[in-house]
């Protein structure tokens, strides 16, 4: 752990990334990609690395062109072009090592136009004979960590916690449900109470007239404000929600108006956009997505550097952003434990 004058437990507030954070992403990619690289037997050999690097190559190029498109929708328009890839490349009988290359390896395949809907009412038969819409529906079965449920449940007794991700609300309830439950939903009743009841249809609602009208943090999803929620969070904001995918700034600036003008949040009114600041910590695995774009709105980090993790490891700028790190968030509450034990000795010592 990196030293520092400042403590974990001077700040108020905690904003999560999930995939990759909480959520085990990089397994859940892989994974849901077996089934397109088992067609072409000379990508037999191809490994999590290799596979997870031409994978985050397209994600960057479509988020950047398709920032209001949907995660699940997003994740179907990334397989068709990796099998665009894939055809190109071996179709003209090459012997390619890896998937990198430019997203224009085939034509249209990275056009801005839609891909096909992955949403809940497109029908179940769509993602049956559609591989790129059942990649895209992939996000529900991947896993949590072991240790994030329970090191969640710890911290927010001493943080407010608040979700940064990029996803879409109708995909982040299984994950949101497993990371409140620490296992998933077992029925679509549960289910229900961690999903967003009022998701923005398209992400320009939150936009509109009406919602104009509200304090910003009124128009996001509080969640433990759903009658018999367990989640361990305050606020959640997605993709979706926030109309950009990160690294881009916009989501990190609307977390952090939500938490100045929220009074449930920080318990604290007047505050400046530095006090706030001052007051709110990222926590991440990416230090592309989420330590860069904190540091650029002079905001702490931690690391949680998960040592599966083969991708966003490398800081943009070869120069450390991160304030503490630890290898997994059990160790970070753990952490967070020994400082309030710290702090009660010394107070029992000068009683």
């Amino acid at each position: 752990m990196a030293t520092t004058e400042r403590k974990l437990t001077d700040y108020k507030a905690l904003v999560f990334d999930v995939y990759g954070t909480l959520a085990d992403w990089e397994s859940g990619i892989f994974n849901a990609f077996k089934p397109l690289l088992d067609k072409y037997p000379q990508a037999h050999h191809w490994g999590r690395k290799e596979v997870l690097a031409a994978y985050a190559s397209v994600e960057h190029d479509l988020e950047a062109q398709l920032p209001d498109m949907p995660y699940s929708d997003l994740l179907a328009k990334i397989s068709e072009v990796m099998e665009a890839r894939l055809k190109a490349q071996f179709g003209n009988g090459g012997n390619a090592s890896t998937l990198d290359g430019s997203a224009a390896t085939s034509s249209g395949v990275t056009s801005t136009s839609a891909a096909p809907s992955t949403s809940s009412q497109a029908g179940d038969t769509s993602s049956s004979s559609n591989p790129h819409i059942a990649f895209g529906k992939s996000i529900q079965h991947w896993s949590i960590f072991p240790d994030s449920a329970a090191a969640l449940r710890e911290l927010a007794k001493d943080f407010k916690l608040i979700v940064l991700s990029n996803v879409d609300n109708d995909s982040f309830r299984y994950t949101h449900a497993k990371l409140s439950l620490d296992r998933p939903a077992k029925d679509a009743d549960e289910l229900a109470i961690y999903t967003n009841p009022n998701p923005p249809s398209t992400a320009s609602e939150v936009s509109t007239a009406g919602e104009q009208s509200k304090p910003i943090y009124a128009r996001y999803w509080h969640p433990q404000q759903t009658p018999n929620s367990q989640s361990p969070f305050s606020l959640i904001l997605t993709a979706q929600d926030v109309e950009c995918y990160k690294p881009a700034l916009g989501g990190f600036r609307t977390v952090l108006e939500c938490v100045r003008t929220d009074p449930a949040l920080l318990g604290e009114f007047g505050l400046s956009e530095e006090e706030v600041k001052t007051r709110v910590l990222s926590v991440a695995q990416s230090l592309v997505h989420d330590h860069e774009p904190a540091h650029q709105l002079g905001l702490n980090s931690v690391w949680i550097d998960r040592q599966i993790a083969v991708t966003c490891r490398e800081p943009p700028a070869g120069v450390q952003r991160w304030t503490w790190r630890f290898e997994t968030l059990g160790e970070m509450a753990e952490a967070v434990a020994k400082e309030k034990a710290a702090a009660k000795e010394k107070a029992a010592k000068t009683q």
